[in-house]
C-alpha cells in the first residue's frame, strides 16, 4: 500500500493507465490527468471550489437533453471547440479558413434553384448573396453542394420559433460550371447564445457578454475536397471583438454594402435599398489532408 500525496498521487494514476490497450486513449488519458492535478495544484483549489465545480458541471449535464446541448454551449464559450477546429483544420493558402458549426445546422435542408428567394417571407433588409467555390489554384467546382442558414432580423434562426410553417433562411444550392452560387435573402443579426443556464451563469459571474457578431453560415461539400465549415461575419458588427465563442477571424470578415434602388447582379429589379456580399471560398483538396497526417 503505497501513501499519495500531492506530489506523488499524479504518476500513480497514470501508472494504472498503463495497461490501457488503445494507445491513443492512454496517451490521452495521462494528459488529461497530468494537466488536471496541476491545474489543482497550480490554484490551491480548496474543497469548496471543487463541490461547486462539481456541481456546475451536473446542472450542465442536467440542462443537455435533444434540442440543446449545453456542453457544447460550455465548450464553444471557453474557447475549446475554436481550438479543436483551428488543430484540425490548418488550411494551406489559397484555402478558406473554418470556424465552428454552431447547434442551429439542419442536415438535408430544402435544396432551392440559384436565384432563390430563402427568407421566407420575414422582414428585413433585402441581401444579395454571391459567391465562388474555387480550388486553392484557382479553379472552379462545380456542382458543390452550399448549405446555407443564419439569423433573422430580430436574431433568431427558424428552428428557434414556432410561428413558421417551414425552412426559412436556410437552403442548400449547387454551383454552376463556372463554381458560382448566389440567392436572396435578409440581413443577419447578432443574437445571445442560450444564457438561462449555468453556461450564462460562468458569463456573468465572469462579467463577459452572451452575444455573437452578425453572420451567414456556409457548408460546403464536394468530391474529392474537404467539406468546409465556415461563417462570413459583418465587418459593421459591434460584437466583432468579443464574440461569445470566439469563432471571428480576420479574413471571415466582409463588407455587406448597401446598394442603391436599380437592377441587382442577377437582373433583379429592386425599388429599394439593398445589401449585397460576394465571397470566394476556396476548398482544400482532401490529399492534402492525407499528406498533413501523415508527416
Amino acid at each position: 500500500m503505497r501513501q499519495f500525496d500531492e506530489h506523488t498521487i499524479t504518476e500513480a494514476v497514470i501508472e494504472r493507465l498503463a495497461k490501457t490497450q488503445n494507445a491513443r486513449l492512454r496517451t490521452v488519458m495521462s494528459a488529461l490527468v497530468r494537466h488536471l492535478h496541476d491545474f489543482v495544484r497550480e490554484v490551491q483549489l480548496t474543497e469548496a471550489e471543487w463541490r461547486t465545480a462539481i456541481d456546475f458541471l451536473t446542472r450542465v449535464g442536467q440542462k443537455s437533453d435533444d434540442k440543446r446541448q449545453e456542453f457544447i454551449l460550455l465548450s464553444d464559450t471557453l474557447g475549446v471547440s475554436i481550438l479543436v477546429d483551428a488543430i484540425n483544420h490548418r488550411q494551406p493558402k489559397g484555402v478558406t479558413e473554418t470556424t465552428v458549426l454552431g447547434p442551429f445546422y439542419v442536415e438535408n435542408p430544402p435544396e432551392q434553384p440559384l436565384g432563390a428567394d430563402i427568407s421566407g417571407g420575414l422582414q428585413g433588409e433585402k441581401l444579395f448573396i454571391e459567391g465562388k467555390v474555387h480550388s486553392p489554384s484557382g479553379k472552379p467546382v462545380a456542382g458543390a453542394a452550399v448549405d446555407v442558414w443564419h439569423s433573422d432580423n430580430e436574431g433568431y434562426y427558424d428552428v428557434q420559433r414556432n410561428d413558421l410553417s417551414g425552412p426559412a433562411l436556410r437552403a442548400r444550392f449547387r454551383t454552376d460550371q463556372n463554381g458560382r452560387f448566389w440567392f436572396w435573402t435578409i440581413m443577419p443579426r447578432s443574437y445571445p447564445v442560450p444564457h438561462d443556464g449555468p453556461v450564462g451563469e460562468m458569463l456573468r459571474v465572469t462579467e463577459r457578454h452572451p452575444f455573437r457578431p452578425a453572420h451567414v453560415h456556409f457548408r460546403i461539400e464536394a468530391p474529392e475536397f474537404e467539406t468546409l465549415v465556415t461563417h462570413v461575419f459583418v465587418a459593421e458588427d459591434p460584437y466583432l471583438e468579443s464574440d461569445a465563442v470566439f469563432a471571428v477571424k480576420e479574413s471571415l470578415i466582409a463588407e455587406f454594402p448597401q446598394m442603391p434602388p436599380g437592377v441587382a447582379p442577377d437582373g433583379t429589379e429592386m425599388k429599394q435599398p439593398w445589401r449585397s456580399l460576394s465571397y470566394r471560398f476556396g476548398l482544400k483538396p482532401i490529399v492534402e489532408a492525407a499528406e498533413h497526417v501523415s508527416c
